[in-house]
């Protein structure tokens, strides 16, 4: 979903080497996507393969969060939810390392690289606009507090969940989160921003139930393979 998003900015980036990184950042989560995807079809056994699912599932049938469905909004909102989710991604993956599966353990290893590069980029643009002028640090804080919401969910730990974890197929996501703010309140001081206050916290992303903006997606998402089922391109 967030390669998606992030695929929009192909062409529009604010500046030539910023419209190449997003794009290829997003390339970077497609690719681990489809990775992510072949090996649950691998393992579900009902010979979806990484398009079946990708393509060929409703809304309901995506269990992804909602922060990574939202629109892609104007590039402060962009690159602030990068790098929220790139935090929380990169400490999922580094212990995804160990995990049982050892496929799922390669794909983490392989991805992991990738995210740290995503982390990185991401911090560097939160610090640029939140630390620049009246115009960037405002978009980037109210970025941030629109965003903060929909962070909560990152964190939630689902029965699928607690059944594998015991079994280190999974990663208790609620592990995640200590790291997960220190990292995110370094970057927020150094960019001068605001951490944003207690706010109710969206849910639902995780058990099929999704914002209206999901739907739309995954209609322009879909459109090629169900037009034309079983196309080869």
């Amino acid at each position: 979903m967030l390669g998606h998003r992030l695929s929009e900015w192909c062409g529009h980036g604010p500046i030539l080497e910023e419209d190449i990184a997003l794009t290829n950042i997003a390339l970077d989560l497609v690719g681990q996507a489809t990775l992510l995807l072949g090996r649950a079809g691998a393992v579900e056994g009902k010979g979806r393969d990484a398009d079946a699912l990708a393509y060929l599932r409703t809304d309901r049938g995506y269990r992804n969060a909602h922060m990574v469905e939202l629109p892609k909004g104007d590039f402060g909102f962009t690159i602030v939810r990068q790098f929220l989710f790139s935090v929380y991604s990169m400490h999922q993956l580094e212990a995804l390392q160990s995990c049982a599966d050892a496929d799922l353990a390669g794909i983490a290893a392989k991805a992991l690289k990738e995210t740290r590069y995503h982390v990185r980029h991401s911090a560097e643009w939160v610090v640029r606009l939140g630390d620049g002028t009246d115009e960037s640090h405002g978009r980037a804080q109210d970025a941030l507090d629109e965003l903060w919401r929909y962070t909560g969910e990152l964190f939630t730990t689902d029965a699928v969940e607690q059944k594998l974890v015991p079994q280190k197929f999974a990663v208790e996501s609620s592990t995640l989160q200590d790291p997960w703010m220190r990292d995110v309140s370094d970057v927020i001081a150094r960019a001068t921003l605001r951490m944003p206050g207690e706010v109710y916290q969206q849910r639902g992303g995780r058990s099929g139930i999704h914002t209206e903006h999901l739907g739309v997606m995954l209609a322009e998402m879909q459109v090629l393979p169900r037009t034309h089922p079983g196309a080869k391109w």
